[in-house]
């Protein structure tokens, strides 16, 4: 198995999202790459982040990437729907420098003109959000989600 940690805008809708993705067999709320070790206080620069474990044999990060330009707008900085701050933008963070160059890789095959906002960066401070951000639109399915409801459920 492999991680990345894929960032869409609201992880609640992401997470949703990627937990029906062929080959995804887990995942995880969290918050990524900020200027701090803790959540304590503000967000510090971290960006809401689902860590996605993902059988390499059935799905690849450009698959995910794929998957993740379904659900977001690429060419919008730190605003996915009606969410807005640094913490909505968009990316895909791994300790693997192969799944960050496959993520790059397809991000230049569809960006001629370097207008895609999507970060491709290391991960640093990944810190696993609290229980209730936990699979929440499942427990709250009338929460607010920018994905379409649609799009949530396209691989089931």
């Amino acid at each position: 198995m492999e991680t990345v940690y894929l960032a869409g805008g609201c992880l609640w809708g992401v997470q949703a999202f990627v937990k029906t993705l062929p080959g995804v067999v887990d995942t995880e709320a969290g918050r990524a790459n900020g200027l701090t070790q803790t959540l304590d206080g503000p967000y510090d620069g971290y960006v809401e982040v689902v860590k996605t474990t993902f059988d390499p044999n059935r799905t690849t990060v450009t698959d995910l990437m794929y998957y993740l330009f379904e659900i977001i707008d690429p060419y919008s900085l730190y605003q996915q729907g009606a969410d807005r701050g640094i913490k909505y933008r968009t990316g895909l963070y791994s300790k693997e420098e192969k799944h960050l160059k496959e993520a790059q890789a397809f991000i230049d095959q569809i960006d001629d003109h370097h207008l895609v906002t999507t970060e491709v960066l290391p991960l640093i401070n990944y810190i696993k959000s609290a229980e209730e951000h936990q699979d929440r639109l499942a427990k709250h399915p009338k929460d607010y989600c920018h994905i379409s409801k649609s799009l949530l459920n396209k691989y089931l």
